[in-house]
């Protein structure tokens, strides 16, 4: 689940003090509002701003997405794509391919996004790519994994954003008391701070954000 570390007047006076959000994802969020579960793990405008600013920032050529869920992060990814890039997306569940692939589509990116669907453990390792930018938001056991996979692909100068590393502040908590989630999230961190193949930035944007930035092989 997704939360908000702020007190929410801020968060709203930080969207209206933001760019406009595009209407195709204002449109999408409604419709993930009114049919997902968990609609709250949808990136929103603030995150969704934030990706796409880090891919008009950079240009990427190649971006991979672990955890597409209704398809809102994977259209602000692709915003700042140049000719002929292209944007991974995986999602494990089927069921929303009707739903990502309609947005996609309606924000004109269908020529900029890839859509997986599967166990992003096995689909990762057929990608023959080098990747720019990286956006983990997935299963939390497996942010370590994940980031065991895309590493070594990962290009000198690349940005991995791996979203909920605050876990609704629970990575506070002594062991005992943090579930299977919050020991994922605290154990990842420990990792990214230890490995000195990147430097790392934990931003206490919505569940926590961190930006990870490799400076060597």
């Amino acid at each position: 689940m997704t939360t908000t570390l702020f007190d929410e007047s801020l968060n709203r006076y930080a969207i209206k003090m933001s760019s406009d959000e595009l209407p195709v994802l204002k449109a999408l969020e409604r419709e993930t509002y009114r049919k997902e579960m968990q609609p709250v793990m949808l990136s929103g405008h603030l995150q969704g701003s934030l990706l796409q600013m880090f891919s008009k920032l950079m240009n990427p050529k190649r971006v991979l997405e672990i955890g597409t869920f209704t398809g809102y992060s994977a259209i602000c990814l692709a915003q700042g794509l140049p000719e002929g890039g292209l944007v991974h997306t995986i999602e494990i569940d089927e069921e929303r391919q009707d739903i990502i692939e309609k947005y996609i589509k309606a924000a004109d990116c269908q020529n900029k996004v890839v859509t997986h669907f599967g166990d992003a453990t096995e689909i990762i390792k057929g990608l023959e790519e080098d990747w720019d930018l990286v956006f983990i938001d997935a299963d939390k056991p497996n942010y370590e994994h994940y980031f065991d996979l895309v590493i070594d692909r990962l290009k000198i100068g690349g940005i991995i954003v791996a979203d909920n590393v605050l876990f609704e502040g629970k990575v506070l908590l002594p062991e005992e008391e943090q579930g299977k989630n919050e020991k994922a999230m605290f154990r990842f961190n420990q990792k990214i701070k230890n490995e000195n193949r990147v430097e790392v930035l934990i931003l206490p944007i919505r569940d926590g954000i961190s930006v990870i930035r490799k400076v060597s092989n």
